[in-house]
């Protein structure tokens, strides 16, 4: 009986655990979408929106961050320095139509980080899959954004301007 105790104790902790683990939602295609007569986000984000505006519209999702034009990096939404001149960047890859993090091609794929970019431009993985990487890209000084792009990349279409990326020096 003792045995039995522990074990369906296991067994709650790792529901509970489970459950409780935080989750990252992730954009959808639409939400790339800028209105071109406002010039604002699906999510009412436009030029002149503060870091407030701007978390409260996009806090919970990736947010990576590039200072003085250097290369993306995640930083906690809190900890970004909107004061500087920065760029904040959205992205999202869609697979098959299905939004997917980079963590989740990598472990599905069962490859290293550093690989992705070969694995996304192969011809044989193209020949299986429709990817396409969208993302928003906002550019902040004195903490208001002066500029957003939104834009999208489609590997099917492009792989081999990819191609020639990676083989270059």
């Amino acid at each position: 009986m003792n045995k039995l105790k522990i074990l369906l104790t296991i067994l709650l902790c790792t529901i509970l655990l489970t459950a409780c683990e935080e989750e990252i939602p992730l954009l959808t295609e639409a939400d790339y979408e800028l209105n071109q007569e406002t010039g604002t986000t699906s999510r009412g984000i436009g030029i002149g929106s503060t870091p407030e505006d701007f978390l409260e519209a996009y806090g919970s999702y990736d947010i990576e961050t590039s200072k003085e034009y250097g290369p993306y990096e995640s930083i906690r939404a809190k900890d970004i320095p909107f004061t500087e001149s920065i760029r904040t960047i959205l992205p999202t890859f869609f697979i098959d139509g299905l939004p997917a993090t980079i963590e989740q091609i990598c472990t599905d794929n069962g490859i290293a980080r550093s690989e992705l970019l070969s694995l996304l431009s192969s011809e044989e993985y193209l020949q299986n899959h429709r990817v396409v990487y969208h993302y928003m890209i906002f550019t902040w000084e004195d903490g208001f954004i002066t500029d957003i792009h939104s834009e999208f990349m489609d590997y099917n279409e492009d792989a081999s301007y990819y191609e020639d990326l990676e083989a270059a020096p």
